[in-house]
């Protein structure tokens, strides 16, 4: 019998090793489970935050209000590019600690949500029910980004398809209501103004100084992501909803006549035939103003002033303001018009009368 060569022994056993660890490495997964959780969870978290894999989400999302034991808490959380670059809270609870307990968490919170591009943030300690309802709030704005990512929709944003004025709802504040009309066109928000503000005492002076840094703010941000105004908080954060409440409008209206008074006239049908349409009369402070229209084409082709304030000075400043009213009603074709000066209480209500006017006709 022929004895093996030592050498040879060696050979094979060296063989045999090699084969068994590659038959190991190729029944062994992939990566390891525990790193992969670990290395993945922030980009799932991420994946989640930004609307879903492959869609391409920006906008202005708004989570549902979260009840807590001292207060609701609301998020708002802007998206760009699949990114979270701005977190806010447009409710927190207030009065007494809890002013306190919200200057406090709320910027922290507000940086965690941009740090870790999720709704896993860290509870601020001190504040556990506004933390646990700000992240309530938070899930819930970033499900709608998901929900909006899916349609190919971004939420709230001034990128609105349609066209024309869109007024919003009246936001009650402390000192009284807000109201927001924006002017879209080409999906810019090229105009914004307050139809309604806080009035009488110091509130004058805030209006004064908010709203016209407001209505700034709302053109170059094209949302109503933008910042309050040192020293008008509460007509600062009315505007911001009633302002997100006319991108609503303007993004559910898609191009219909519903919520504005658009250049087009807001005829409906595309008849030729005119078609006279009064106003609903408008309560100014010297009295009722309505407005009766002429459309015919889709187009303002008549506008007068069937009541304006009478007696006294109220009569020279109806002469000076109705007809400039009636000429810009026609070559705007919208109630998106400039105030006389002064007859601001006049123009206003004139227009307020148009914008009913309008409405009748687009419905």
């Amino acid at each position: 019998m022929r004895k093996s060569h030592p050498l040879r022994r060696v050979v094979l056993a060296t063989a045999a090793t090699v084969s068994g660890i590659v038959l190991l490495l190729s029944l062994k997964p992939a990566s390891d489970p525990g790193a992969a959780q670990a290395a993945g969870a922030g980009a799932q978290a991420q994946e989640a935050a930004q609307g879903g894999a492959g869609a391409v989400v920006s906008g202005t999302m708004t989570g549902d209000a979260a009840q807590t034991q001292y207060g609701a808490v609301q998020v708002r959380i802007t998206v760009v590019a699949n990114k979270i670059t701005k977190a806010e809270a447009v409710q927190a609870p207030k009065g007494g600690t809890s002013d306190q307990k919200t200057a406090l968490a709320v910027p922290k919170l507000n940086a965690d949500v941009v740090a870790k591009q999720s709704a896993n943030v860290d509870t601020v300690s001190g504040a556990t029910y506004t933390s646990e309802g700000y992240k309530k709030s938070l899930q819930s704005a970033i499900d709608k980004a998901n929900a909006s990512a899916g349609s190919g929709q971004g939420q709230g944003s001034g990128s609105a398809q349609a066209s024309g004025p869109f007024t919003g709802d009246a936001v009650q504040t402390q000192y009284g209501p807000v109201q927001v009309r924006i002017t879209v066109a080409g999906g810019k928000i090229t105009k914004a103004e307050a139809v309604q503000a806080p009035k009488g005492g110091t509130s004058d002076q805030k209006t004064q100084l908010s709203v016209p840094k407001l209505n700034q703010e709302a053109v170059a941000a094209g949302s109503a992501d933008i910042d309050s105004v040192s020293g008008a908080t509460y007509t600062s954060e009315g505007y911001k909803k009633s302002l997100q409440s006319a991108l609503d409008k303007a993004k559910a209206g898609g191009g219909a006549a519903s919520g504005s008074g658009s250049g087009s006239g807001n005829a409906g049908s595309g008849a030729a035939q005119a078609k006279t349409v009064t106003g609903a009369v408008a309560q100014t402070q010297y009295g009722p103003v309505q407005v009766r229209i002429t459309v015919a084409g889709k187009k303002i082709t008549k506008a007068e002033a069937v009541q304006a304030p009478k007696g006294g000075t109220s009569d020279q400043k109806t002469q000076l303001s109705v007809p400039k009213l009636n000429q810009e009603a026609v070559a705007a074709g919208s109630a998106d018009i400039d105030s006389v000066s002064g007859a601001t209480y006049t123009s206003e209500g004139y227009k307020k009368s148009l914008q009913s006017a309008l409405d009748q006709v687009g419905g």
